[in-house]
C-alpha cells in the first residue's frame, strides 16, 4: 500500500529571542487551580480582591486568552472595535489606529468576513495586534509569547521585545518550566491560592521541579 504521508526526525523550534537579557520578567508558576490566572485578573482590574489591595503604577497591557471575548457573527472590523472597547480604548483612538491594526494583523482582506470564519491563529493575530497598540508600562503574558504562525510569530515576538525593551515590567504565566527558566529572572510559585516561594528563578524552579516529580510519583503509586 502506498505511503500517503511520512515524517522522520522532524524538529520544529520557534525563535522568540532572549527576553531575559532585555529586562526584568517575573514568572508565575503553579499547578492547575493554583490561582495564577486569578491573580492576573486581579492585577488587571477585571476582578477586585475581597481583602487587601493592588496598587497599579502605570498602564497595563494584558495578552491573555487571545481568542476569547469575540462575537463570531460580527465582522473582523466590528470585533476589532468591540475588543478595543473591552480594553478601554476610545472610539477616536480605534478610528486612528484601525488601519494599523489591519496591517499588523495581516487581515486586511478579511475585514468584512464573519469572525467565526477565521482560524484560531488569525483570531489571535487580531487580538494581539489590538492589545499591543499602546506602549504599556506593565506587560502581562498568560501562556502567550508568540501567536499566529510562520513569520507572524517573529513579528509578535519582536513587538513584545520592543515593549519590554522600553522598560515595561513583565509578568509571564506559563506551564512550561523550561520557558520560565529561559525567560524569567524572578519567580512566584503559587499553590492553592497561597504563595509558596518568591525570589530568584533558579532555586525556585529547582524546588518546583522536585515538587512536580514527587507529585507525579505519588499519583502513580496510589
Amino acid at each position: 500500500m502506498k505511503t500517503m504521508l511520512k515524517a522522520e526526525h522532524v524538529s520544529i523550534s520557534y525563535k522568540i529571542g532572549d527576553f531575559k537579557d532585555i529586562g526584568d520578567m517575573l514568572g508565575i508558576i503553579g499547578t492547575n487551580g493554583a490561582g495564577k490566572s486569578t491573580l492576573l485578573k486581579a492585577v488587571i482590574g477585571v476582578m477586585e480582591p475581597r481583602a487587601g489591595k493592588i496598587e497599579r503604577n502605570g498602564n497595563i497591557s494584558a495578552l491573555l486568552e487571545l481568542a476569547s471575548g469575540f462575537d463570531g457573527d460580527l465582522t473582523v472590523k466590528e470585533n476589532a472595535y468591540l475588543r478595543g472597547a473591552m480594553l478601554g480604548y476610545t472610539k477616536e483612538f480605534m478610528d486612528e489606529t484601525y488601519e494599523q491594526i489591519l496591517d499588523f494583523s495581516e487581515l486586511r482582506e478579511f475585514e468584512e468576513r464573519p469572525f467565526k470564519q477565521l482560524s484560531t491563529g488569525m483570531q489571535s493575530r487580531l487580538a494581539f495586534s489590538i492589545a499591543s497598540l499602546v506602549q504599556p508600562e506593565i506587560l502581562i503574558l498568560d501562556e502567550v509569547l508568540s501567536v499566529g504562525d510562520g513569520a507572524f510569530q517573529e513579528k509578535s515576538a519582536a513587538k513584545m521585545r520592543e515593549i519590554i525593551n522600553s522598560g515595561a515590567s513583565t509578568i509571564l504565566v506559563s506551564h512550561s518550566l523550561q520557558q520560565v527558566r529561559e525567560l524569567c529572572n524572578k519567580v512566584l510559585w503559587l499553590h492553592r491560592g497561597k504563595q509558596i516561594a518568591f525570589g530568584e528563578m533558579e532555586p525556585i524552579c529547582d524546588r518546583y521541579e522536585s515538587f512536580l516529580a514527587e507529585k507525579y510519583q505519588n499519583e502513580n503509586t496510589q
